[in-house]
């Protein structure tokens, strides 16, 4: 078996099902053996898609995803993918082409010290210098992005530990033991080449893929964590939880989740990969004025939750008692030290939690559904109004709400059009919303419909984009078509990168570098044997949708380019 061959069967162990790239001569032999070995190699535009790919399937199937390119530009496109995932505490594999080993800082094509990028943006790193190892060190891979707190690993894979031994030897003119040259610079250098790929393949025959598989560890809680927690408890009258990213990183076990949330009978906020937990309309989530129900609780249990900009650093809370539990030590005394904190995996906690207290929160749940109603009421108001010129996103809202299907993933990549999605769209059940996470990026918008739309082919996937963040990854349409994935699009295009015009026109005075076109991105689909429309009035935008839906049905990919009015529903929001 070559290097390639090697990695495919390891892949294989851990029950990789996809792998994502964008071609590179480096990194042929790892896609060519992994199609080979039964796993669906999904080929890209841009190596950043890839591991948003990547990062999706993590999230939603619970197995590691993994993705390869190649050496130099292909490794530090990813950066900000990669990052990506490391703050959102996202398990995946990169894997790296990079120049042979014995041509290192020789000037080789594309030939940069990439490990100290990507310990930069990595929980680990590593590179391979010998076949024999490949093996040990995937192994470790797998166990490193998914213990403790999890994130992405970088493992470099030089072209020479990849390739047959024969043609590497052929590359690097390794003469035979009968060959006798005269000149002693000559022999040395032979004898040194000869030596370095017999260090390359040695022990390359005795590989042990046979080990177990470990299970990932982590933090654990105890009964007496448990009992803590339930003492204090049983001393609020108005408890309020706040879940998370970081409670959702057992995928198979969301379900127990959101059923241990039923029997806590404790009002809920559902923030980030934790959106649509408990599905569409549950009597205990709360959707807005969650800074008010705060201050208005006298506890908070924040599950997966760090006090960031997210909870103003804290200040939210204040000098109100507060349980936090997390699986990071960082996240879990960050800003603010917890009245009750608990090192471990929020999800685990809160259903073990549930087996142990229930509270009745008829009063309190009736207050807060009193406000979150008001909220409601302002939102279905401002919908109403009408506009000249385009179509008002909070009706366009509305009714692209009414008409998703229960099988909907809803995948978010913009700033101001999908901060108002986010008001009225209501995702349909766990694992039913990606968004990028703290880290803010645009351009997750493809790679996250992609690696969704794998894991659940059944299930209608809708991205949400802002004008703005479209044009990160609307060249992926090319990639839906043809490796048949139907996904949708809603791209929401007042012509402008709105969430920062909102600041830099109010504050600066300035339009400066905030303007777009009213562009036809809906011809992008066309361009790629999809198909699209551009719609500027609610009529339309209705028509469109069903169209979507259908072209859905036929597996062909859809763009829905929605002209919209100017709207002050989020003034006075900030966008840092």
């Amino acid at each position: 078996m070559n290097g390639g061959e090697i990695i495919a069967k390891i892949l294989v162990k851990h029950d990789v099902k996809y792998l994502f790239t964008l071609c590179g001569g480096h990194i042929s032999p790892i896609f060519v053996a992994a199609e080979k070995s039964g796993i669906r190699v999904i080929d890209t535009r841009h190596e950043a898609t890839a591991v948003f790919a990547a990062d999706a399937v993590s999230r939603l199937s619970g197995v590691p995803g993994v993705a390869t390119v190649t050496a130099g530009p292909g490794v530090t496109n990813t950066v900000t993918a990669v990052k990506n995932a490391a703050l959102a505490q996202s398990p995946l594999i990169l894997l790296g082409g990079a120049a042979a080993t014995i041509l290192k800082g020789r000037g080789s094509l594309q030939d940069i010290d990439q490990l100290s990028i990507m310990k930069s943006v990595c929980k680990w790193s590593m590179t391979i210098t010998r076949v024999r190892d490949i093996v040990p060190v995937l192994e470790m891979a797998f166990r490193k992005c998914q213990e403790g707190i999890p994130g992405p690993v970088f493992v470099e894979c030089p072209i020479d530990i990849l390739y047959d031994e024969d043609l590497v030897k052929s590359w690097y003119n390794v003469k035979s033991r009968d060959t006798n040259p005269t000149d002693l610079k000559t022999r040395f250098l032979a004898w040194y080449v000869n030596r370095h790929v017999h260090k390359i393949f040695d022990g390359a025959g005795n590989m042990d893929f046979d080990r177990p598989v470990t299970k990932p560890t982590f933090s654990k809680h105890t009964t007496g964590d448990i009992t803590r927690a339930v003492q204090m408890l049983k001393t609020a009258s108005k408890p309020l939880f706040v879940i998370g990213s970081g409670a959702m990183m057992q995928a198979n076990k969301v379900h127990q989740l959101a059923q241990a949330l039923d029997r806590l009978g404790i009002p809920v906020y559902l923030s980030g990969m934790a959106r649509g937990l408990l599905g569409k309309n549950h009597p205990l989530q709360l959707r807005h004025h969650r800074k008010d129900a705060i201050k208005d609780a006298d506890l908070i249990i924040l599950a997966g939750v760090p006090n960031d900009f997210r909870l103003d650093y804290g200040n939210h809370i204040g000098r109100r008692p507060f349980i936090s539990i997390n699986r990071s030590k960082e996240d879990l005394f960050k800003n603010k030290k917890p009245t009750l904190a608990f090192l471990a995996d929020p999800m685990d906690f809160v259903i073990d939690l549930s087996g142990a207290y229930q509270f009745s929160p008829d009063e309190w749940i009736s207050h807060l559904k009193q406000r979150d109603m008001s909220r409601e009421d302002h939102i279905t108001e401002k919908a109403a109004q009408t506009h000249n010129g385009g179509i008002n996103p909070l009706a366009l809202f509305r009714h692209l709400e009414e008409n998703l299907g229960n099988d909907t993933i809803l995948v978010a990549d913009g700033g101001d059009f999908v901060a108002s999605a986010s008001y009225t769209l209501q995702p349909r059940g766990p694992l039913s919303w990606l968004d990028p996470g703290v880290y803010g990026t645009l351009g997750v918008g493809a790679g996250f419909a992609i690696g969704a739309k794998l894991v659940h082919p059944e299930k209608d996937v809708w991205i949400v984009y802002g004008d703005g963040s479209a044009g990160y990854s609307l060249m992926e349409y090319d990639t839906y078509q043809r490796l048949g994935l139907s996904i949708n699009a809603l791209i929401g295009n007042d012509a402008c990168w709105g969430q920062i015009a909102r600041d830099q026109v109010e504050l600066l005075h300035s339009d400066c570098a905030m303007n777009l076109a009213y562009s036809d991105y809906q011809m992008i689909a066309m361009a790629f044997g999809g198909d699209g429309i551009r719609v500027d009035n609610l009529d339309d935008f209705k028509t469109a949708v069903q169209k979507a839906k259908a072209s859905s049905m036929n597996k062909i990919p859809y763009i829905i380019n929605a002209i919209l009015a100017k709207s002050d529903f989020r003034k006075g929001s900030i966008s840092v």
